[in-house]
């Protein structure tokens, strides 16, 4: 069962981001999002890294070009 968490209709902005990998845990990528809100941390595994890295290439490539 999944739970669904209420999302807002707008997004945060990212102001800076971070990786790292702990020293305790090599097998783990963290990823810190500092927005106007504070900073988030987040945890994901090799596959799940390179799965957002993907994404995120491609979706990048989409994008439309800066003025």
């Amino acid at each position: 069962m999944t739970t669904r968490t209420p999302r807002s209709t707008s997004a945060d902005y990212v102001t800076a981001f971070a990786t790292g990998w702990p020293e305790n845990q090599p097998h783990i990528m963290v990823l810190s999002l500092t927005t106007h809100k504070g900073v988030q941390d987040f945890a994901f595994n090799k596959e799940q890294a390179l799965l957002i890295a993907k994404t995120l290439k491609e979706t990048a490539d989409r994008l439309a070009k800066p003025k």
